[in-house]
């Protein structure tokens, strides 16, 4: 077993107080913290903390992970975003690379070429826009708005519903732009509507929300043709390559391939790729879903999306074990304590204790690790080919 430390990023989005609060700092910080990066990606890698306090790259001990999990705090809105499928990056990538983009570079699309299918643990309840809604929906949704914008985009999708339609409708948007006056008339629509108590599955009230730190962004319309969803604690939600979606408010585990790649679709200041956009919005709906949880005994639940080449295991440990729980077995995984204060043993008796928002790296050869103490642990891993498949409850 390693323990680990793990890099911060600071962006506006984040929470102040949210990420220290979790880890013990109840002072918060200056500046907001939105995420913390566990695993090996070259952007931000671990690093594992030996004994002695020395330190040294979490890939020189388990190589390059395939997964990375992200403790992430939005206080507000993140950007529109949709992930690559792998065909996407790896050429994307490639392009890239021959061009000399710097990795830095505000224009830069491609940090990798791997795609990036994420699922979303919830720590408190948390908002997110995800997937379009479908066609009529979209269309009771921007029926009662009744300005020139909804109006024609109306009667564009009422002529030619469908997928096809709609992401037509989207590129037309980002590529021929819209006064931020009209954005200014959706925005009070939505408003009177929502103050009327009419709210179609909260499009209205959402819109109203985003506005107040996007007031002219086009996101604020496109926002009215996706789902908003809210995850409790302890709820989870895969999100597909190719699918549109933005994070809105809440703390939560992200467990996703190893990947940076994000093309947006606005509610940003960074570089938008309208073309590339709309390349890798696949063909579907709201191809998301919330996952139903596996359960292996009474106390761990494990959440493994099919395709998504990861599994997250939740395990509570309290008085009820006083054995303890044994961890997943797998070839090295991340944990992070979520709740509590826990004692990992491993079968030759190594032990490491973990506060709330601790984490390690279990190596191959600790497969028999287990648990004891008074908490939550949420452990990370590939899942091998035969392993639970969490069923998935599509969002309509």
């Amino acid at each position: 077993m390693h323990r680990l430390r793990n890099g911060v990023k600071h962006y506006d989005w984040g929470s102040r107080d949210a990420i220290p609060q979790f880890l013990g700092d109840q002072a918060g910080d200056e500046q907001p913290i939105a995420e913390v990066w566990i695993g090996t990606h070259p952007l931000s890698p671990s690093v594992v903390v030996e004994d002695d306090g020395a330190e040294r790259p979490l890939a020189e001990v388990a190589g390059d992970l395939p997964f990375m999990v992200k403790l992430l705090a939005a206080d507000r809105p993140l950007s529109l975003q949709v992930h690559p499928a792998r065909s996407l990056a790896e050429r994307g990538f490639a392009r890239e690379e021959e061009g000399g983009v710097p990795l830095d570079a505000p224009h830069r699309v491609y940090k990798d070429p791997n795609h990036k299918p994420e699922m979303v643990y919830a720590l408190t309840t948390f908002d997110s826009l995800i997937g379009f809604r479908p066609s009529a929906e979209i269309l009771r949704v921007l029926g009662p708005l009744d300005t020139p914008l909804t109006q024609s985009l109306s009667e564009e999708l009422r002529a030619d519903p469908g997928f096809g339609t709609i992401v037509q409708l989207i590129e037309r948007l980002l590529a021929d732009g819209v006064d931020k006056s009209e954005v200014h008339r959706i925005v009070e629509a939505c408003r009177t509507l929502s103050g009327l108590s009419m709210d179609i599955k909260r499009a209205y009230q959402t819109a109203v929300e985003i506005a107040e730190y996007f007031p002219d962004d086009i996101g604020v319309v496109i926002s009215l043709m996706l789902n908003r969803m809210t995850l409790q604690p302890g709820e989870a939600a895969y999100l597909e390559t190719g699918v549109i979606h933005a994070h809105l408010k809440g703390l939560c585990l992200e467990v996703m391939a190893s990947s940076d790649n994000v093309l947006r679709a606005g509610l940003t200041t960074k570089h938008i790729d309208t073309a590339g956009l709309v390349e890798c919005l696949e063909s579907g709906m709201a191809r998301v879903s919330r996952v139903t949880p596996d359960f292996l005994d009474y106390d761990t639940e494990v959440f493994s999306p099919a395709g998504g080449g990861f599994a997250l295991a939740v395990t509570q440990i309290s008085a009820a074990a006083p054995e303890g729980v044994e961890l997943v077995r797998s070839d090295g995984s991340v944990l992070i304590c979520t709740g509590g204060e826990v004692v990992v043993t491993t079968e030759n008796g190594e032990k490491i204790t973990l506060a709330r928002g601790e984490s390690l790296y279990l190596a191959p050869d600790d497969r028999s690790a287990t648990v004891h103490g008074l908490g939550e642990v949420a452990q990370a891993y590939v899942p091998p080919n035969r392993a639970l498949r969490s069923r998935l409850v599509d969002v309509v």
